[in-house]
């Protein structure tokens, strides 16, 4: 902390909370907003704008959170967190930690998962573009590899074989469900079998462990439908005496971001043209107010048809199968605020207000999808003056028209003004470091570690 408070600084900040898409924040996020405003002033006055408060606690109790749905329903189970969801090294910490496996991508998110302390063969790599250097540093780890395409196995196999000593090496296949056919990822039915033959004669070389699917949205009952089609090849596999004991689902578990009676409301009389600066409403959104948590959705999965009169789960028991899932922004879920320092407001010729912020829509990245974040931020605010409602949109600091936070015109209680800070919640899935560069030259944002002490004492550390 800096030895004397910024002059620029007033002792009691005032903290906004939004009343239309009010976040939801958990408990400890919320004490320390509410009641910690000057040393937060003070964190931007020495760290800048925007900086990244990240919470591993909130992780620790999603993984629980998530781990006593499969114990409930007695599953065997293994938890990869997608470290793609967020860049920050605690996270990865937590992970190894509490003994889950991390999803990687990269040979760089390997890496930053080995130096948490995380055993290769807890680790897992889904995605479809491994490098030569990716698969070998795969195999030397004795990591899970999933494997998308005939030719990505072949390239494996003769990586495999050219080792100096032999690896057998363990995989999964990439299944295409029905429901997207023309996916890139993943194989078909006839590209799959041709992999599970070639498995069946290089049994010294590979381990076939079981089969992976992923799929874009965040409805359970696509993941049902797909898993009852994958459990055709757990069969044709063990006819072939392969021995496959894993169903991997991948990711895609929902999480709330606001009351879902708030959402619905702004979704059906809020949300037109005339809210959004640029008079275009996005064609799509994540589905922020949703009425189903990460856990509830789990036990509705668990709870489908497989059959009739048997469930997913009672499937996954009577045949021996392990579980398997790849979440990334449900186990960051609270686990990050994001905050942008005010630098001006001006007002336009449109009579819009915009509200200039030290950073970019690189720092948050809805607008670059044609989307927006339908969370409100947090103002905190110096104003003397009698409150001023506004409606404004909030800019970064680039030279685009369209480098914006939001086109959607915010309410506010008050005008913010220079100085004053605007805190989003919950930005640790996707939303705090997707796109953050360096454009202009402007540095990366810190990102700092939040310790919660005891309940009014936290401390800020470098995360790296």
């Amino acid at each position: 902390m800096p030895n004397e408070r910024p002059s620029t600084l007033r002792k009691f900040p005032e903290v906004h909370q939004p009343t239309m898409l009010t976040p939801l924040l958990d408990p400890v996020l919320t004490h320390f907003i509410e009641n910690r405003a000057a040393q937060l002033l003070e964190l931007l006055a020495q760290y800048g704008s925007p900086l990244n408060l990240v919470w591993p606690h909130a992780f620790k109790t999603n993984v629980t959170a998530l781990q006593a749905v499969l114990n409930q329903y007695n599953v065997k189970h293994s938890i990869f967190y997608g470290a793609k969801a967020n860049k920050s090294q605690c996270l990865l910490d937590a992970a190894a930690q509490l003994g889950i496996g991390i999803d990687v991508s990269s040979v760089h998110e390997l890496d930053a998962a080995r130096r948490a302390g995380m055993p290769g063969a807890h680790l897992c790599a889904t995605g479809p573009a491994k490098t030569t250097a990716f698969h070998r540093a795969l195999v030397e780890a004795g990591s899970l590899i999933c494997v998308d395409s005939p030719e990505e196995f072949a390239h494996l196999n003769r990586l495999v074989r050219s080792l100096p000593a032999p690896v057998r090496t363990r995989v999964l296949l990439r299944y295409r469900p029905r429901s997207c056919p023309t996916s890139r990822f993943g194989m078909g039915t006839n590209e799959l079998l041709e992999c599970l033959q070639q498995l069946s004669q290089e049994r010294e070389n590979f381990h076939l462990e079981g089969f992976h699917f992923h799929l874009g949205g965040y409805g359970y009952e696509s993941r049902a439908q797909a898993f009852r089609e994958v459990t055709a090849f757990v069969e044709a596999a063990r006819e072939m005496n392969l021995a496959p004991t894993m169903i991997d689902i991948g990711g895609g578990l929902p999480i709330r971001y606001v009351e879902s009676q708030a959402y619905d409301s702004f979704l059906q009389n809020e949300n037109k043209p005339s809210h959004y600066y640029n008079h275009s409403v996005p064609d799509s959104y994540y589905p922020y107010g949703g009425y189903l948590t990460a856990s509830q959705w789990l036990a509705l999965f668990l709870e489908a048809d497989y059959s009739p009169g048997q469930s997913i789960a009672n499937y996954l028991h009577s045949s021996n199968i392990t579980l398997s899932l790849e979440p990334g922004r449900s186990l960051v879920d609270q686990a990050a605020i994001s905050v942008f320092r005010v630098t001006r407001t001006k007002k336009l010729a449109d009579n819009k207000t915009v509200i200039f912020v030290e950073g970019s829509s690189f720092s948050a990245c809805e607008t670059w999808f044609s989307s927006e974040y339908l969370v409100d931020p947090i103002l905190i605010s110096h104003a003397s003056s009698p409150p001023t409602p506004t409606q404004a949109y909030i800019a970064g600091h680039s030279c685009l028209d369209d480098d914006v936070i939001t086109y959607r015109l915010i309410n506010f209680a008050t005008l913010p003004q220079a100085g004053d800070l605007l805190i989003y919640a919950n930005t640790a899935g996707y939303q705090m470091d997707l796109l953050e560069n360096q454009f202009h030259r402007h540095p990366l944002p810190r990102r700092l570690m939040a310790t919660c002490c005891s309940q009014d004492h936290f401390v800020f550390s470098p995360d790296c």
